[in-house]
C-alpha cells in the first residue's frame, strides 16, 4: 500500500475535527434543551435538522416539558407520536413526512405511502411549488366537549365560550387523515379541525398526561401583538413559569354575585 499523501492526511484531520465539532454542538444543544423551561419548534421547510427536532419533541413529551409546535413543529410532534405509539408501517420504514421522502418526491405518482404521517394536501401539485400554498386567515373549528370532560388546552387558552378561532395559514402539508383514528386511540387529541372536519389544525395531549403539549397547523405569530399576545404563546409562557393553572383558574372563574343588602 502506498503511504497516505499530505492531502489525504489533511482531509482525515478535517473529517475528525468535523466529527468532534458536531459532537460538541449536539451536546451543547441538549444541554440548552434540558435547561429550557419551554420549547417552541417553529414552521419551516426542508429536511435539515428534522431528526433533531423530532428528538426534541420526544424529549418534551416524555419529560413533561412545555412544548409548542407551529406548522412544521406540529407535524413533527405527530410523526414522533406515531413512531412511539403506532404499529410499524407495512412499508418497513419509520413514520415521516412526504416532504422528506426523496423516493416519493422523485416519483411521478402522488400515492401516499404507509409511512407518511404527514402528506401533501390533495389540492397541491407536488411538482409545481409556485403559488400552491394554503394561505391566509381561515377558521379552525374547536371540537365540542361534554361538560364532564376535562377542558381542552385550546378551550382554556382561547376561551371556553368559543367554538372557532381565526388564524393565518402558510403550508403545503397536513397530517395524514387516514392515521387520525389510530393516533386518537393512542391518546393524541385533535381538538381543532377545518370547516370540512378532515384537515387537522390543533393537536394536544390531555393535561392529565402533560402540562402543556400543544401544536397548531397555522401560524399564531402572525396575529400576535405586544399588548395582545397570541393565546398559544401566552399559554406556553405561563406553563414555562409554572403559572398556567393559577392564571386561568383566576381568569376563567365565573363572576361572583354581590350579596344583596
Amino acid at each position: 500500500l502506498e503511504p497516505p499523501t499530505q492531502a489525504q492526511n489533511e482531509l482525515d484531520r478535517e473529517n475528525q475535527n468535523d466529527t468532534e465539532t458536531r459532537s460538541q454542538s449536539r451536546k451543547h444543544a441538549w444541554d440548552l434543551l434540558e435547561k429550557a423551561h419551554g420549547v417552541v419548534v417553529p414552521g419551516g421547510f426542508g429536511s435539515r435538522g428534522i431528526e433533531g427536532m423530532i428528538a426534541c419533541a420526544k424529549f418534551c413529551r416524555t419529560r413533561r416539558k412545555p412544548y409548542l409546535g407551529i406548522c412544521l413543529g406540529m407535524q413533527l410532534a405527530v410523526i414522533e407520536f406515531a413512531r412511539a405509539f403506532l404499529p410499524s408501517p407495512s412499508s418497513g420504514k419509520s413514520y415521516t413526512s412526504a416532504e422528506f421522502d426523496d423516493d416519493y418526491n422523485q416519483a411521478k405518482d402522488s400515492i401516499v405511502k404507509p409511512h407518511h404521517a404527514v402528506v401533501f394536501m390533495p389540492e397541491i401539485d407536488k411538482h409545481h411549488m409556485g403559488g400552491t400554498m394554503r394561505l391566509g386567515a381561515r377558521d379552525t373549528l374547536l371540537v365540542s366537549q361534554s361538560p364532564k370532560d376535562e377542558p381542552s388546552l385550546a378551550a382554556i387558552i382561547y376561551g371556553q365560550d368559543k367554538d372557532r378561532v381565526t388564524e393565518r395559514h402558510r403550508h403545503r402539508y397536513e397530517v395524514n387523515p387516514q392515521l387520525v383514528p389510530q393516533l386518537e386511540n393512542a391518546g393524541l387529541r385533535f381538538i381543532g379541525k377545518d370547516e370540512s372536519g378532515s384537515r387537522m389544525e390543533i393537536i394536544e395531549l390531555p393535561r392529565s398526561v402533560h402540562p402543556y403539549f400543544f401544536g397548531v397547523q397555522y401560524h399564531p405569530e402572525f396575529l400576535s401583538r405586544p399588548q395582545k399576545p397570541s393565546p398559544p404563546f401566552f399559554g406556553l409562557i405561563l406553563a414555562a413559569i409554572g403559572r398556567f393553572d393559577r392564571y386561568y383558574k383566576i381568569n376563567l372563574a365565573p363572576p361572583t354575585k354581590k350579596p344583596r343588602i
